[in-house]
């Protein structure tokens, strides 16, 4: 973003405003963490914000300050594009294309002619905002809202409510400080957020720490599907439907499950398939070790992306057949794979 871009910002920021914000579609961590960081920041400067969500987001996430103030698009949609259509501005976090909102909510937005604003840290971001901070090596959407606040000069108005959402959100992106995109810059942003007053062992503990019986029984189901293919260095899980209703899942249970395939021995690309019959898809978590990019992956086989180390996509085949095509699929990337 550059030294004009922030410039004008500041200048339509400076009375106020009808302003949403608004996360992708299934939001995580960094996205809940974003846009309320950046809600909390807009309302201390009189703007009329709200933060609108396509749809609902993990109870995990739900003890967040001011999180009982999001408008869910998918349950709410008259007031969410009333809102929408009142707006002057339009943030747009932790996404960089409109159809990760969902086609209905997509088609709402790409007509609104509203000033837009990404702040997004995936790779490839279509061309939508009149003012796009995009950064692929930044650790979160939470480090970016912070450098953003910084960069409009209001470092000092970050409080403990704040911090405690822009520090949830670092935390759930970098997999707590171990991913590669954990940098120092990270480091020092997360220093200055504790003592701004956000409680590191608190917020791990309601994210990580809180489990139901049912999740860890899913947890189980998911590790004795577990499977390993040793000569390409992969591993994949899967879940049916019949599996998720049997251990009652909620949303969010599933989050993390990806990982204990790469955490494996000689593992370097892991794989989650997930069936969603209501949405009549796969959901595809995608995740890897060193430079095997599952973003391009996921765009060239299941119309998804992300970033280098994790991606998501989908698949409209049943969950056999989705699984069938992976199989299929993964000799070709065994140089790759291997390297």
């Amino acid at each position: 973003m550059t030294t004009d871009d922030i410039n004008n910002i500041k200048q339509l920021l400076t009375t106020p405003k009808h302003i949403v914000i608004i996360p992708h579609k299934n939001p995580d961590g960094d996205a809940i963490g974003s846009t309320l960081g950046l809600y909390l920041y807009l309302i201390k400067q009189n703007h009329i914000t709200t933060v609108i969500a396509p749809n609902d987001y993990p109870d995990f996430l739900k003890w967040m300050p001011k999180q009982d103030k999001i408008v869910i698009f998918e349950s709410d949609r008259k007031k969410a594009e009333d809102l929408i259509q009142k707006a002057n501005l339009i943030f747009t976090l932790d996404f960089n294309a409109l159809h990760r909102t969902g086609d209905e909510m997509e088609a709402v937005l790409a007509a609104n002619k509203s000033t837009k604003i990404m702040i997004d840290h995936h790779q490839q971001p279509d061309d939508y905002a009149a003012f796009t901070y995009s950064d692929v090596s930044m650790s979160s959407t939470c480090e970016m809202v912070y450098n953003f606040i910084e960069m409009l000069g209001d470092k000092d108005k970050i409080d403990t409510n704040i911090a405690t959402c822009l520090y949830a959100g670092i935390m759930t992106d970098t997999g707590s400080f171990r991913f590669a995109s954990t940098t120092s810059r990270t480091h020092h942003v997360v220093a200055n957020l504790i003592d701004k007053g956000a409680n590191s062992a608190a917020i791990h503990n309601a994210i990580f720490d809180t489990n139901s019986y049912e999740r860890m029984q899913l947890l189980g189901c998911a590790l004795s599907n577990l499977k390993v293919i040793p000569e390409l260095r992969t591993a994949y899980i899967t879940l049916s439907q019949e599996e998720l209703n049997k251990f009652n899942f909620k949303k969010g249970d599933t989050e993390g499950f990806v990982n204990y395939g790469l955490s494996l021995d000689n593992v370097v690309f892991a794989v989650i398939f997930i069936e969603h019959k209501q949405e009549g898809i796969i959901k595809i978590s995608l995740r890897s070790k060193g430079d095997f990019s599952v973003n391009e992956f996921s765009r060239a086989h299941f119309e998804g992306g992300g970033h280098t180390n994790a991606a998501g996509g989908k698949s409209d085949l049943n969950l056999n057949d989705t699984v069938e095509k992976f199989i299929s699929i993964l000799p070709s990337y065994k140089e790759a794979l291997n390297l």
